[in-house]
């Protein structure tokens, strides 16, 4: 989300609060020049000269100040007191300049509670991110909103993203010296990093300010007190681990000292992590398996439990990252201990768990452990088996969110997953319900995530729809349509490589549902081959590729998306497209061509004014890609209804190559059927065609060719 502009240092911060004194000062003086009490206006009269006496015999040099790249000349205001005594006109343009101001706040204040709305109604449901990207378009409206720099505090407290926290609170202060809640929350992000002084510092803020929260405070501080001691404590028995007393030991005995009950939990990890050295190679993983190694969850309840917390602490989160590199040791390239970690009863319902922690160094490590599993046939099958994946297309998407490498690897598992029939299949289950209100979220919220990871998760969606069931449910969803051409639209402002990644991946999952045919697709299809359109005009050739690939398949949808496109000049495109060649794109040129002339006489007339004697159709008669000689033969056997065409085509060689495809062998029947019709409406437009055929033997060739033909 996009940042607020920060005072630079403290000099700034203090010629800001002088500029703003100085305002408020002028606002007073002409308040008084334009009272109606004689004494009071004489009163500010004499106060204005000495100001501006001041002002003239004063040495210092102009101060600045900047922000939000505003640059503030308080020489400016100054300038402004002498026009309000020297100009008659400047109360009133103060006075409405002011009401102007007033308004553009009002309004901006309505947007901003509307948006605060929204980010706590995000908040209240766990997603942080969005509430955070709310938050931030709320202060974007109106910068001194205590409330929005509070609520973005608490949502970066949850995503753990402490400095952040800090500095909101640190703003909420400014616009609100006596605000509670951010010395609270401040406290709590001090805390978090263990910073124990700063912490305590910001609850003692709290009482002087409302001396009924002493209850508050004295827990508050009852907090510090204790998480200090514990990290003391912790660090005592980090000591024990790093002085050799472990660090000598073997596997065995390893494993043996982490079955001890009465340790504290950072022995433990520091444990784990001497552990996950030993194994250097297959030995140390068949020495972990045989001596019960996996046992240590179901063993070890300080463990246990601190690895199955819902909101861990700063030691629990230590711990269980500790023991995923423990496992990703364990587990690579050994099948049978990948086997039996994901077949532990805890390991197997805490996996989605911790990818959905928020936490994200434990979501980094949970995606490496399941990135073993997904790169390879037999991990796969493990995952689909032991694993309910009905909700992880929609939890690993999330993480488009992320940075680029946590991203790559969510969507590399996906990749992966996607390769098995039995997850497309849990893919289905929650599909409407929580999937497609995600992906179409993150399609209108394209400029502000991770793009390139956004236009593999596109992808990863169209690959999907090779399942007709998830086709069906997202070309029937109204919302994602919407989103993609939200998606488009958006193109034609950015235009960045990533961005053009993002359309490119669009267009292919656009050209997947529309494999469907339903109403809403009908309802788009004006829309849709509007914005294709407009894409013909792109640099990118893939671009320009899959536009037209999309024409070819909405327009059947739509006679009236047909007719828009006729008259946007679509089918001198299409022959423009058709002469430079490439088979990917005459196959979606000449299909579209196809479908125009198929019922519009405009573009009848305009293939046959674009293509003069037929040179680009008769070129691509010749092509091998029967799909591209079936909609050329039907092309023009369309086109022949227009005056003068056949006859244009009568020194041609057309009669011939139109035979050889009517009592051709293609395996598909279109190419005998369309190359048989255009080859009969040819000899009727244009009687002379006929000698020809029959120098050919060709009545003979159509008669065989009418078993093609319904009528």
């Amino acid at each position: 989300p996009p940042g607020l502009a920060m005072l630079a240092d403290e000099e700034q911060e203090e010629d800001f609060q002088r500029f703003l004194r100085r305002v408020d000062d002028i606002t007073n003086l002409v308040q008084g020049l334009n009272s109606t009490d004689s004494a009071v206006k004489k009163e500010n009269i004499a106060e204005t000269e000495k100001k501006l006496h001041d002002q003239e015999t004063s040495k210092e040099e102009e101060s600045k100040t900047t922000v939000d790249r505003t640059v503030i000349s308080t020489q400016a205001a100054d300038m402004a007191i002498a026009e309000a005594v020297n100009a008659d006109g400047f109360l009133a343009i103060l006075e409405k300049d002011a009401k102007e101001r007033a308004k553009r706040r009002k309004i901006n204040e309505h947007l901003a509670n509307a948006l605060k709305e929204e980010g706590n109604s995000a908040f209240r449901k766990g997603d942080y991110v969005i509430a955070i990207q709310r938050y931030t378009e709320g202060l974007e409206k109106l910068k001194d909103k205590q409330e929005l720099y509070t609520n973005r505090a608490q949502a970066y407290l949850k995503m753990h993203e402490y400095e952040k926290a800090i500095g909101d609170c640190e703003w909420a202060l400014k616009c609100n010296e006596k605000c509670i809640k951010a010395y609270f929350l401040m406290g709590k992000a001090h805390l978090a990093l263990k910073h124990y002084s700063e912490s305590r510092q910001c609850y003692e803020k709290i009482l002087p300010i409302d001396p009924r929260k002493e209850r508050l405070f004295k827990d508050c501080m009852n907090e510090v007190n204790l998480e200090e001691k514990r990290m003391k404590d912790e660090e005592r028995a980090m000591k024990e681990v790093q002085s050799g007393k472990l660090a000598a030991l073997s596997i065995k005995g390893l494993l043996q000292k982490l079955d001890r009950p009465d340790q504290n939990i950072l022995y433990y990890t520091g444990g784990i992590r001497l552990l996950t050295g030993a194994m250097k190679d297959c030995t140390g993983q068949t020495l972990f398996r045989t001596n019960n190694g996996f046992s240590i969850l179901k063993d070890n309840e300080i463990v246990r439990r601190g690895f199955c917390a819902e909101r861990k602490s700063t030691a629990e989160v230590d711990l269980t990252v500790s023991l995923l590199f423990l496992w990703q040791a364990v587990c690579a390239g050994n099948e049978e201990n990948q086997r039996l970690l994901l077949t532990h009863p805890d390991v197997n319902a805490q996996l989605p768990k911790l990818l959905s922690s928020g936490v994200s160094e434990i979501q980094k490590e949970t995606l490496a452990l399941i990135s073993l599993y997904s790169e390879n046939e037999n991990g796969r099958r493990l995952l689909v088996r032991h694993q309910d994946l009905t909700k992880w297309l929609q939890i690993l998407m999330v993480f488009v969110n992320s940075a680029y490498a946590t991203a790559n690897s969510a969507m590399n598992i996906l990749s992966d997953l996607t390769e098995e029939e039995k997850f497309k299949t849990q893919c289905r289950v929650m599909l409407s319900t929580g999937v497609l209100p995600l992906f179409t979220q993150l399609l209108t919220s394209a400029k502000l995530v991770n793009q390139a990871a956004l236009a593999r998760c596109i992808g990863i969606m169209g690959n999907l729809c090779a399942d007709v069931v998830i086709r069906r449910q997202m070309a029937e969803c109204k919302e994602c349509w919407q989103a993609c051409l939200k998606l488009v639209d958006e193109c034609f402002d950015v235009s960045t490589p990533k961005y053009q990644e993002c359309l490119f991946a669009v267009l292919g999952l656009m050209m997947n549902l529309l494999l469907e045919s339903n109403v809403v697709i009908q309802y788009f299809a004006v829309d849709l081959s509007g914005r294709c359109m407009s894409l013909l005009r792109d640099k990118d050739g893939r671009i320009v590729t899959r536009a037209i690939g999309v024409l070819s398949r909405v327009l059947p949808a739509s006679s009236l998306a047909v007719e828009e496109v006729v008259k946007g000049g679509v089918v001198k495109k299409m022959m423009t497209f058709l002469k430079a060649g490439g088979q990917i794109t005459s196959n979606y040129g000449i299909k579209t061509l196809s479908i125009c002339t198929r019922s519009n006489r405009q573009a009848q007339e305009d293939l046959v004014k674009s293509d003069k004697r037929f040179s680009v159709l008769l070129k691509l008669l010749d092509s091998e890609n029967e799909m591209i000689v079936g909609n050329a033969a039907f092309c023009l056997g369309q086109c022949l209804v227009v005056p003068g065409a056949a006859t244009s085509l009568l020194n041609s060689n057309v009669v011939m190559i139109l035979l050889k495809h009517a009592g051709g062998d293609a395996t598909r029947t279109l190419v005998q059927k369309n190359a048989a019709i255009a080859l009969g409406k040819l000899c009727v437009a244009e009687p002379r065609h006929i000698f020809q055929l029959r120098k050919l033997n060709g009545l003979a060739i159509l008669n065989s060719s009418m078993k093609y033909l319904h009528s």
